[in-house]
């Protein structure tokens, strides 16, 4: 693969970038899973009832994925700061906006509203990151940035809120966590460039810098893959996150506060995957890291199902099925299908590959797994989780490599 050599790269300019980007998409996972925390007082002072909450999940999740799918394609044929600046600036104000919700319609209409914002900001934030990077540092960078929504979303909002509900009403903290979004989105306004669509071949495996339709991006082997694999790792991770805290309290029998402990795992595994298996990815091949990554998740998830009442190993053997689960989707969504693809379908690709996963991995493996629960036991959705590794196993096999590091050994080995 031909591009500048490190020390001509622009590595200032990488890390301003990479660093904004991580933010927001931190910012992102804060606005979107700060609300759960605060679910319990905005029922009381909105009437919701648990139907309400769930319907308020999907419609952000929803439209996540339907902006997403369509987002993308503009970024490629407009530019990415034409989508990541108004949508960081519409996430930003419409998180202050949720505080003003006065029932459930109302409430419905801003997250999905968000979702849309939110959407249309993430394949465009992974791929500008992706431009931004020095080929041979795609994975870390990648990583990197997409680690931070579980990092801020998962591991420390929870905190946050709770301690500002100490404080202020829940109205205010909506309104407290739109300013650090406003800031960084003035920042990447003056920070941000776009790339022409030769410079951005260079971090492809086609080189390809023609234009083309957005559905041609299904021809490529590793964009279809992706779509499977994300129903794969989006249904392992959807019932854990979902289903985990009946699962602990009601089959296992722990407590509140040994379930909130053991929960905490999904933060710190999803971050320490992303900050790890990307970069390692970029050294010895994206293929070798997914195939261990989907056998790591097995095992862990494997270990889960079989653990009792013990908060301690309960923690381990999650944070290690989150660990690695997290590491796919982040290469999933970006190196393994934007390098596979032409340099002007790079978003399209990743968009694509984000929105199929949240609309049908969002809405298709929480019914089923809620199905299984209710007909078989609560204590059969690891089973379910295990069967989507298994079919994600097959697809990881045949993906086609596209790491720059192995693609030049391969190229050398060849040459001599």
């Amino acid at each position: 693969m031909k591009h500048q050599p490190a020390s001509e790269w622009d590595t200032r300019y990488e890390w301003k970038i990479l660093a904004l980007l991580s933010i927001g998409f931190g910012l992102v996972g804060v606005d979107r899973f700060m609300i759960m925390p605060l679910f319990p007082v905005m029922m009381r002072d909105l009437n919701l009832d648990y139907q309400d909450l769930g319907h308020i999940t999907a419609a952000l999740s929803v439209a996540w994925g339907l902006s997403a799918i369509f987002s993308g394609n503009l970024s490629d044929r407009f530019g990415h700061r034409k989508v990541i600046i108004p949508a960081m600036l519409a996430f930003s104000v419409l998180a202050c906006a949720s505080g003003l919700a006065w029932g459930v319609s109302s409430l419905i209409l801003i997250r999905a509203m968000m979702g849309f914002a939110e959407g249309a900001f993430t394949p465009s934030s992974i791929i500008a990151t992706l431009e931004a990077s020095e080929p041979s540092r795609h994975g870390r960078n990648a990583g990197i940035q997409q680690a931070a929504c579980p990092l801020l979303g998962l591991g420390l909002a929870p905190i946050a809120v709770t301690q500002l509900l100490k404080f202020m009403p829940w109205q205010w903290i909506f309104a407290v966590v739109a300013v650090p979004g406003l800031i960084v989105c003035a920042l990447t306004w003056r920070v941000l460039r776009d790339s022409s669509a030769t410079a951005t071949a260079a971090h492809t495996v086609t080189h390809d810098a023609e234009s083309h339709r957005w559905y041609e991006v299904l021809r490529y082997r590793n964009v279809t893959l992706s779509f499977v694999g994300m129903l794969c790792w989006l249904t392992c991770l959807i019932v854990l996150s979902a289903l985990m805290p009946n699962y602990l309290t009601d089959y296992l029998h722990l407590t509140l506060e040994q379930m909130g402990f053991v929960l905490s795992a999904i933060g710190a595994g999803g971050t320490l995957g992303g900050l790890t298996m990307p970069a390692l990815s970029d050294r010895i091949g994206r293929k070798p890291v997914m195939v261990v990554s989907v056998v790591g998740a097995f095992a862990g998830l494997w270990f889960l199902s079989r653990t009792g009442a013990d908060p301690a190993a309960l923690f381990c053997e999650l944070l290690i099925t989150i660990f690695f689960v997290f590491s796919m989707i982040m290469l999933t969504v970006g190196p393994i299908c934007a390098e596979a693809a032409p340099a002007t379908l790079m978003t399209t690709a990743s968009g694509l590959v984000i929105g199929v996963g949240e609309v049908f991995g969002g809405g298709v493996a929480p019914s089923l797994a809620g199905y299984v629960a209710k007909h078989f036991g609560i204590q059969y959705i690891m089973a379910l989780g295990m069967g989507a590794l298994v079919v994600g196993l097959m697809v990881v096999l045949s993906l086609k490599e596209t790491a720059p590091s192995r693609l030049a050994n391969r190229k050398l080995s060849a040459a001599s």
